[in-house]
């Protein structure tokens, strides 16, 4: 029997070259005068928070800056900032940068709106209102958070990451200007780029909506793969397809710029609704222990991951494998879907992925106790399309190691 399925956003969503000038229009639209921009050092360095903090400031906001971004957030990292932020007594805040510094503007403003701690709401659709007045500008083509209801921690206690699920994350306006993402390093575009082809084919190959095993009494932003999910997620991989490798090649090549963008966005729309699955729930302890960035994790992941599910998914792998590009004419669906992993794995070495665990530093000793982590992450393990064991999560890793 099919089931209703819905469709969240960020409130309004900007996008185009230059569209930072925009601001200056957008802000007090919103109603609010002092607004707290977070973003990292780099990004000042660059000369990025000057021009959004002049953007802000003609449409006569007060900006204050908060510069000490950093990758992987820790729980400790939010708490100072959220201080900070309270006792410059601001009414809006602003996420600059790449999902880390997104991720972390979205937590302040809720610790803000709600009080408490942010570890008070890890977990699914624990925050019990609307939050601050939020726009997420990303400076990376990557993680889709200026459109998702979701933010990632690091419990460095835990050596694990942990997530924040709540539509009341999603941002009041999600403002994506590419230009902003041609000072990102050849590094962080390879790792961001894979990281949003692995949203868009988690959600392109999610399990279906009408079976999403979602335990009675308990809520969860994400539902299962559906119609409009399908959409975004294949378009996504088209684009990321045909112009990752071109941007980490050539970081000022501002139509493939422009394209990973649009695709970052569309993959964000797609998996922020329908849900990522086993990559995601497995690089949590890997990232958390390594400090690998989130996208080289999922990066690596993804082929192993893709070959697990494989038999619960042919046709929708060899589909992926002509949205990447692949020749498939004349193949059957299961030759074709072994080119959607091959395709991917050609890219992972292409753009620089690491290839093995025990390239982040994994000891093989380490893996059963991933593998028991991430077992523990059912909100995701959910959409997995193939039923997960702590067994078959260990398997895959032995896979990548």
């Amino acid at each position: 029997m099919r089931t209703t399925w819905t469709f969240h956003s960020a409130g309004q969503l900007v996008f185009g070259r230059d569209a930072v000038a925009k601001l200056s229009e957008i802000a007090p639209r919103l109603g609010t005068g002092r607004i707290y921009l977070i973003s990292d050092a780099a990004l000042m360095r660059a000369g990025v928070v000057d021009r959004v903090r002049q953007a802000l400031e003609a449409g006569g906001s007060t900006v204050e800056v908060f510069d000490g971004g950093l990758p992987e957030p820790a729980m400790s990292l939010a708490e100072s900032c959220a201080v900070e932020a309270r006792r410059c007594k601001v009414q809006a805040v602003v996420g600059l940068g790449g999902g880390s510094n997104m991720d972390l503007a979205k937590i302040v403003a809720t610790v803000l709106a709600h009080g408490k701690t942010p570890r008070d709401y890890v977990g699914d659709d624990q925050i019990p209102g609307p939050i601050l007045p939020l726009i997420c500008i990303p400076t990376t083509a990557g993680t889709g958070s200026e459109v998702s209801g979701a933010t990632v921690l690091t419990d460095t206690e835990k050596e694990m990451k942990v997530g924040v699920l709540s539509n009341y994350l999603r941002p009041r306006v999600a403002l994506v200007d590419s230009l902003l993402t041609v000072s990102c390093p050849r590094k962080v575009t390879a790792d961001s780029g894979i990281d949003a082809l692995t949203h868009a084919i988690e959600a392109y190959t999610a399990v279906d909506n009408e079976e999403f095993p979602l335990p009675e009494g308990e809520r969860t932003i994400y539902q299962g793969r559906h119609l409009l999910g399908d959409v975004l997620a294949e378009r996504a991989i088209r684009l990321i397809g045909a112009n990752l490798r071109r941007v980490v090649e050539n970081g000022h090549d501002l139509e493939a710029r422009e394209a990973m963008a649009l695709g970052a966005t569309l993959a964000g729309l797609a998996f922020s609704n329908v849900g990522v699955a086993a990559v995601h729930a497995l690089e949590y302890p890997i990232g958390g222990a390594t400090h690998c960035s989130h996208g080289a994790g999922n990066g690596l992941l993804l082929p192993f991951v893709m070959r697990f599910n494989l038999p619960a998914r042919v046709s929708r792998f060899a589909q992926i494998a002509e949205f990447l590009g692949e020749n498939i004419a004349g193949l059957g669906e299961p030759a074709a879907a072994e080119r959607a992993i091959a395709a991917v794995e050609r890219l992972k070495t292409d753009i620089g992925i690491p290839q093995r665990l025990r390239d982040l530093g994994v000891t093989e000793e380490q893996l059963p106790v991933f593998a028991e982590k991430s077992f523990a992450v059912k909100r995701i393990l959910r959409v997995n399309p193939r039923p997960v064991t702590v067994g078959d999560l260990e398997g895959i890793l032995r896979s990548a190691w």
